[in-house]
């Protein structure tokens, strides 16, 4: 049985996460300016980091939701909300992650992130914790 690359790999895992829909969006609009780029962030971070052992995907959600609103990137942290109900991760869990930002990034970061989550919840007919 032939090995899978690393980007088979990521292609893989980034459509479980975020969805068949918004990968073939993705992919869609990928023109030669940023194929590389695509490329890069299916092998990089589908591709190596979300495929590792030793966290779930759930895990994974709640990090990089942290990550995304302590840095303030609120299109990020919409898509990445929407992908929680690929991962596993409840609105509580979501909760949880946005009170460590707020205590670790700071009460701005934490307020934005939290109503970005509010509508993007809200979008899929579930309500905030």
């Amino acid at each position: 049985m032939a090995e899978t690359t690393l980007y088979e790999r990521g292609m893989a895992t980034r459509r479980s996460v975020l969805g068949n829909k918004h990968v073939d969006n993705a992919s869609a609009k990928m023109t030669a300016f940023d194929s590389d780029f695509q490329q890069f962030i299916t092998e990089g971070a589908w591709g190596s980091v979300w495929s590792r052992p030793g966290l779930s995907k759930r895990e994974r959600s709640m990090i990089t939701l942290a990550l995304l609103a302590a840095l303030g990137h609120d299109e990020e942290v919409a898509m990445h909300v929407r992908a929680t109900a690929n991962t596993g991760a409840t609105p509580d869990d979501i909760k949880e992650a946005l009170l460590h930002v707020a205590v670790y990034a700071g009460v701005p970061a934490a307020n934005r992130a939290f109503k970005i989550a509010r509508e993007e919840l809200a979008k899929r007919g579930e309500s905030a914790a």
